[in-house]
């Protein structure tokens, strides 16, 4: 057992034992498999010296750092956003030591082709905080980036705008408009991306809804990349353009809808420059 006096500052040692400790723990919270919290804390206390409420804390501070990165916490760690340069560095030690825990596979249930036509519950859209990035943040967000992952997860993105589509087609039969429901198309499949939307429905009136779907693994307020073809567009038909937004996809998808102009909803940033000679 470790004697730490109380008040002192963690260690490198005492912080890689309590992040390992936090990621396994929930690996088993998200393979269903039962432990128990206070015997996790009682083992940390003997191997640190730390008292059990200087751990629950810690365990909170970690639960804050994954939520910036839009990573699922474990049940009942409510996050506590006090950040410590230490426990963000054995965080961003321990998932670049173990890459997958980032990357978010979609599991077989979810892939492409497997989804059932079923309505699709959508929520309020969060309300615009426009919060920065806190500094002591900054290096690892933009080294593990959400929106990034998201954005480069292909099968991710087909699997959500298929959701989509079959929740619109399942909408409008719904409303006794089998007619419209048949007119759905998935442009992103048939003609290819581009068209600065993925999914052509209606509204129940028959009025356009053309659908860029943006899916994540993350939270309601996970960051996403827009490219300048679909702002645009959005901008050119803003009458029919929406934006929904899928989140929690892989344990309990949701959706919220946003309407233009967008950058009334959500904070706009450059991400990228087109290089010319």
């Amino acid at each position: 057992m470790s004697d730490a006096p109380a008040g002192t500052d963690w260690n490198d040692r005492e912080i890689d034992l309590i992040v390992a400790d936090y990621f396994d723990m929930l690996s088993l919270e998200l393979a269903g498999r039962p432990f128990v919290k206070a015997q996790r804390n009682a083992a940390l206390q003997e191997l640190t010296g730390r008292s059990r409420g200087s751990i629950e804390f810690k365990h909170q501070n970690i639960s804050a750092v994954l939520y910036r990165l839009s990573m699922r916490p474990i049940a009942g760690y409510k996050p506590m956003a006090n950040y410590q340069r230490a426990l963000v560095d054995g965080v961003e030690r321990h998932i670049a030591s173990n890459p997958a825990l980032f990357e978010n596979p979609i599991p077989p249930a979810a892939a492409p082709g497997l989804q059932e036509p079923q309505p699709l519950f959508f929520e309020a859209p969060p309300v615009a905080a426009f919060e920065a990035i806190p500094p002591v943040l900054e290096r690892i967000v933009r080294k593990f980036d959400p929106a990034l992952r998201d954005a480069r997860n292909r099968q991710l993105g087909q699997s959500g705008e298929e959701r989509v589509f079959f929740a619109e087609q399942s909408g409008l039969r719904a409303a006794g408009r089998d007619d419209l429901a048949r007119k759905v198309r998935w442009v992103s499949v048939e003609d290819g991306d581009g068209a600065g939307y993925d999914i052509r429905s209606f509204g129940p009136a028959g009025s356009e809804r053309l659908i860029e779907v943006k899916t994540t693994t993350g939270h309601k307020q996970t960051p996403f990349l827009l490219s300048e073809n679909e702002r645009a567009f959005s901008e050119e038909r803003p009458d029919a353009f929406r934006l929904v937004r899928l989140f929690d996809f892989v344990h309990q998808p949701r959706a919220f809808e946003l309407t233009p102009p967008l950058d009334r909803s959500v904070l706009l940033k450059a991400a990228t420059w087109r290089a010319h000679f």
